[in-house]
């Protein structure tokens, strides 16, 4: 992995985050902080306990300079960079206050986005050699999607769309909705002639109904093997093809080896597991 081409959000975006973050943690005070001496200063060292990809060093960062615009932190790596069991990644120096109030929240966006990093990248890892994007969901955490988004990056994987806005999905009940998929489709080109246009189908027919109506990337909805097959050759030059459903690590492999262009995973943000991290203090 490398983060040489990877941008964080606006710093604006995560301050909001740590402030959110700090309402619900640090709300009126840190009442056990408070016993520590005003000025007492200390050490830190972060150390990663198992191997991981690195994401979130700027939420991190930020958890710590709100409170100690003084601090100073070290790190051993970047985002987008793996880092080994039971390696230091990080060195922090500041009030000691500071640092034991900021530790949790700081921890949290580290080891969520970190976890998101790492899931991509086992993912990505899968679909060597095939051509095919991995891509994320809307299957995100509440309130922090562009920063999972941007863990996906750091994975090694792709955006699908961020939102609602700047792209059209049109699925099974926009379908019903709508009257059939040619009526979705010319309203969807009607009203945002400027967005990608992706519908998602269920059998071969309604994959022959997309391409009619113009679709510039069709989804594949729980396809089988022989089916995906079958798809990519009825497609091929005429809009490239995602998969969804019944994805996983097991799966993936698999799926990408039928020549789709796309396959999104829901798991990379919906089913994170914290990566294993520790901060110790040490009183200077």
């Amino acid at each position: 992995m490398t983060s040489l081409s990877l941008a964080p959000p606006s710093p604006e975006l995560i301050r909001a985050d740590v402030e959110r973050c700090f309402a619900e943690d640090i709300g009126t005070g840190d009442a056990t902080a408070d016993l520590l001496p005003a000025d007492a200063q200390a050490s830190a060292t972060l150390t990663c306990r198992e191997e991981a990809v690195m994401a979130g060093i700027d939420w991190f960062n930020a958890c710590f300079r709100q409170l100690d615009p003084q601090v100073t932190i070290d790190w051993a790596l970047r985002d987008g960079e793996r880092a080994q069991a039971g390696a230091v990644i990080c060195r922090i120096r500041g009030n000691a206050r500071a640092l034991v109030s900021a530790e949790r929240s700081a921890l949290n966006f580290l080891q969520l986005l970190s976890g998101t990093a790492t899931i991509t990248a086992a993912y990505v890892a899968a679909v060597a050699g095939t051509g095919v994007r991995v891509l994320d969901t809307r299957k995100t955490v509440p309130g922090l999607r562009l920063a999972q988004k941007y863990a996906v990056l750091c994975g090694g994987g792709h955006n699908h769309r961020i939102g609602l806005y700047d792209a059209i999905l049109v699925k099974e009940n926009h379908i019903i909705a709508a009257g059939g998929i040619d009526r979705a489709a010319k309203a969807a080109r009607q009203r945002h002639p400027s967005l990608l246009l992706e519908i998602e189908v269920e059998n071969l027919g309604e994959l022959q109904q997309a391409l009619e109506a113009g679709a510039d990337r069709i989804m594949l909805d729980n396809f089988t093997l022989p089916l995906m097959r079958e798809a990519v050759a009825i497609a091929k030059g005429r809009a490239d093809l995602e998969i969804s459903g019944n994805v996983d690590l097991s799966t993936i492999g698999d799926f990408a080896r039928t020549g789709v262009d796309f396959i999104s995973v829901g798991a990379l943000t919906k089913h994170v597991r914290a990566v294993d991290l520790s901060l110790r203090l040490q009183l200077d």
